[in-house]
């Protein structure tokens, strides 16, 4: 089974909604794992996002990229640029990529337009990385 790790800055959004995505969309074939340079809280919004696409993240935490220090991934996929510039290197096979998404800390507007952008976020997540890993099979 494949293993990727996904790097943002603050494992609060994207890469919450990249471990959740592929474990669920991908499960079996790809085990998925997030993190960030400098980790804080999942944002409820991602986790309300996440539910009505039927995937429950909510026991997920925010998580430092010092915890995967050891540990051997296929590909290491960072999406924000401030992670693509501040991630370490990993060894062993490992490919590195940046695959950029918006960040939605810069969301303003009411609750419905905030969701609404999380979940344009999910479906973008979904189509570009469930699209490049399940072209990496095989």
């Amino acid at each position: 089974m494949k293993r990727v790790l996904f790097i943002c800055t603050h494992n609060s959004a994207r890469s919450q909604m990249a471990e959740g995505l592929v474990n669920h969309d991908l499960a079996g074939k790809v085990q998925a794992f997030s993190a960030g340079t400098e980790p804080s809280s999942v944002n409820p919004l991602v986790i309300a996002a996440m539910k009505e696409a039927g995937i429950d993240i909510s026991r997920h935490r925010s998580k430092s990229i010092d915890e995967f220090a050891d540990e051997r991934f296929d590909f290491v996929i960072t999406l924000c640029d401030h992670a693509a510039e501040s991630c370490p290197v990993f060894f062993g096979g490992t490919r590195r990529m940046h695959m950029g998404f918006p960040d939605p800390a810069t969301v303003k507007g009411t609750e419905e337009e905030k969701i609404s952008f999380f979940r344009k976020l999910r479906d973008q997540i979904r189509e570009k990385i469930i699209g490049f890993l399940s072209a990496q099979e095989g």
